[in-house]
């Protein structure tokens, strides 16, 4: 899996829309092997990046769950805590 594909469902404040789009521009790079297409290219990876972005949202949209949702700085914390301890960096 992409590591810069994010969670997005079940946060608060949920995901913009620049997040979704975000996404959906990393899956397309990562299923492409491209990070800038081709002039040749660039439609049909523009209207993928449209497509999966309106798909993903969709799938938000939907989804239900019953645990509460999770906060955005505090899971954040927890990652750059993450990454202090994987990375040996001082605190």
């Amino acid at each position: 899996m992409c590591r810069n594909i994010r969670q997005l469902h079940n946060f608060e404040p949920p995901a913009t829309g620049d997040e979704v789009r975000a996404a959906a521009l990393q899956y397309v790079r990562k299923v492409s092997g491209s990070s800038k297409p081709s002039q040749a290219n660039q439609a049909a990876f523009d209207a993928a990046v449209e497509e999966i972005a309106a798909v993903t949202q969709d799938l938000l949209d939907h989804l239900v769950t019953s645990a509460e949702p999770k906060d955005r700085e505090v899971e954040a914390a927890k990652a750059k805590e993450r990454a202090r301890v994987r990375y040996g960096r001082a605190g």
